[in-house]
């Protein structure tokens, strides 16, 4: 079971200002890596923006899940919980924590860092975003409100998503306009990147039945932004911004905020730069201290779970375009960190990822954590 009470530890950064973005160049932000203080037993964080922060873990909801990738919340707070490797879709009640398989998805091949991965749920069908044979893909699949009910057949929605052993992306959510969005990686080919002709290392917006959706930056298209390299953490503040996590290569992890059209820079350059060209990072980190997947806003902040670096991140937003400084909690007390989702009034639900093959399993893994913020 989790543990009743865990205390935070503080991370202090200096963060800059992302100036320019909407006008068509990158501006001159700079953000330097967060320092991880060593742990303290029971503290909460002091960011210098926004309102300090406590969180407490409350217990844990479930245990024993393979390899938990995609969480999805379906309308009466239960949750759908997708396995990457066992390619099944898991049923868990909000309040017990009991688990009941509602189907396994046809068609996924789960290898390196693919399989099934994200998750959405909108109008009666669950969305799942996976790996392929010969490529990444979406599809939608009918699903009732009932405990005892069980998956439709899938419908592909858009296929044709670079796949490759790494960087298959795979975070999918519904946006506050309605529409899908669905973040991919460049398969380790980081060309693909910079070509608008390609579906990889991009953020895609569509329509639920997967076109091109009304007012993209690129008539006809479905690609809303580029330059990303592994794109795994989409969220919308409460101004509806986007905000995306991407996974770093050697040196730079970063927070983002999307903007339409805009060129976020990868391969050509990793974190912040002075190339007017790319949109830098409203925060960065170094990747033994991040490696972010999943990401939730929740009370004024954007929280990101963090795999290497085994931490949930808290980065809270200050003004138009600004991070105030981030706070790191749970350090190393969890294991690698998979999904954050916000469940409202002060919680959040986040996954364990130690089961994914780069972790090490310790009993009851992986986990459904409950925690509370204050």
């Amino acid at each position: 079971m989790g543990r009743a009470f865990v205390g935070a530890v503080c991370a202090a950064a200096v963060l800059g200002l992302v100036t320019g973005c909407s006008s068509g160049g990158g501006g001159s932000g700079l953000a330097s890596s967060p320092t991880s203080a060593s742990a303290s037993a029971s503290r909460s964080g002091t960011g210098t923006e926004g309102a300090p922060a406590d969180v407490r873990v409350a217990g844990t909801l479930t245990e024993d899940l393979e390899s938990p990738w995609g969480v999805a919340a379906l309308p009466g707070g239960d949750l759908l919980v997708a396995s990457r490797d066992e390619r099944t879709i898991t049923r868990v009640d909000a309040k017990t924590g009991k688990k009941t398989q509602v189907g396994e998805v046809p068609g996924v091949v789960p290898g390196g860092e693919g399989g099934l991965l994200g998750l959405a749920v909108r109008d009666g069908r669950v969305y799942a975003y996976f790996t392929a044979e010969s490529d990444n893909r979406i599809v939608r699949m009918p699903y009732g409100s009932g405990s005892a009910d069980r998956l439709g057949a899938p419908e592909v929605v858009l296929s044709g998503i670079p796949k490759g052993n790494v960087h298959n992306g795979g975070r999918i959510a519904f946006g506050p306009d309605g529409m899908l969005y669905a973040g991919t990686g460049e398969r380790g080919e980081k060309g693909l990147a910079q070509s608008l002709e390609s579906l990889g290392g991009k953020i895609l917006r569509m329509t639920p039945e997967g076109k091109p959706a009304p007012g993209n930056p690129f008539p006809g298209s479905l690609v809303y932004s580029y330059g990303h390299r592994n794109v795994q953490g989409l969220a919308w503040d409460g101004d509806g911004r986007l905000w995306a996590a991407e996974f770093g290569q050697n040196t730079w992890d970063e927070l983002n905020l999307i903007r339409p059209g805009k060129n976020y820079g990868w391969p050509k350059v990793e974190g912040s730069s002075d190339v007017s060209d790319f949109v830098n990072p409203v925060a960065q980190w170094t990747t033994d201290e991040a490696s972010p997947s999943g990401i939730a806003y929740a009370e004024g902040a954007i929280w990101m779970a963090g795999l290497r670096g085994e931490r949930l991140w808290r980065i809270p937003l200050a003004g138009a375009e600004r991070a105030g400084d981030p706070e790191a909690f749970l350090v190393e007390e969890y294991g690698r960190l998979r999904t954050v989702l916000a469940a409202g009034d002060g919680r959040l639900w986040l996954t364990t990822s130690e089961t994914d093959s780069r972790g090490t399993p310790g009993p009851g893994d992986d986990k459904i954590l409950r925690l509370e913020v204050r």
